[in-house]
């Protein structure tokens, strides 16, 4: 059975790719809270929490020290931050570049013995926004920019060594999308979930990634919402 570490796996697309990999994989359930991972174990069949504050590289060190057999890391914990660049603080810079590309970066040298030992897999869970940016978007699309030049640099690296995945989500119907619309003045009883895709079909595109032969890998894909 392969083991997968899922970061951000307590709530949205994280939780829906424990999930959906949980079935047949020991899942590492990534998250800040031992309660929040706790729940989330109890629902899989094969599972260990994997607690630490991702923003903290001792805290993640120690986490790492815990895993003995490593075939695949999801990054999926990040943080939105939509506010125009005139708005911006240094601190929301900072704090969002922090969780959604340092801390990916550290995670992924820390735990890269393990997966050239298996050769494993590395799935960034990117965005819609990591392609194209716009009003409001300097700091999320900045990040999520920065986050594919990484991916794209780690695959070219370790090319034979481990396969490197981006996943593009468009819209999905996930607590960040309801904090997204609300900054874009959609009044909460007018939000529509039901017009963007689902965690559980982007956690499809994972298990995609990770299912591949062997002799294949999916460098990127995106997902976008059908209009179905």
């Amino acid at each position: 059975m392969r083991t997968v570490l899922v970061t951000g796996a307590s709530r949205g697309i994280g939780r829906a790719i424990a999930h959906e990999l949980g079935t047949d994989s020991h899942i590492l359930v990534g998250s800040t809270s031992e309660e929040a991972a706790a729940k989330v174990v109890e629902s899989l069949p094969s599972a260990e929490p994997f607690v630490a504050d991702l923003k903290d590289p001792k805290a993640l060190a120690r986490a790492v020290e815990g895993v003995d057999k490593l075939d695949a890391v999801v990054h999926s914990a990040g943080v939105l931050e939509r506010t125009s660049v005139a708005e911006a603080s240094w601190q929301q810079w900072s704090s969002s570049f922090e969780l959604n590309v340092f801390a990916i970066a550290e995670l992924t040298r820390l735990v890269l013995p393990k997966l050239r030992a298996t050769t494993g897999t590395v799935v960034t869970i990117n965005s819609g926004s990591g392609l194209h940016s716009g009003a409001g978007q300097a700091i999320y699309a900045g990040t999520k920019f920065a986050l594919r030049a990484f991916t794209d640099a780690l695959r070219a690296e370790e090319k034979g060594a481990i396969r490197v995945t981006s996943v593009h989500p468009g819209r999905v119907d996930t607590d960040m999308q309801r904090q997204l619309r609300a900054s874009e003045g959609i009044a909460a009883e007018d939000y529509d979930g039901h017009r963007w895709a689902r965690p559980e079909s982007i956690a499809r595109a994972v298990r995609l990634a990770l299912d591949m032969p062997a002799d294949a890998c999916v460098d990127s894909v995106r997902v976008n919402p059908s209009g179905l």
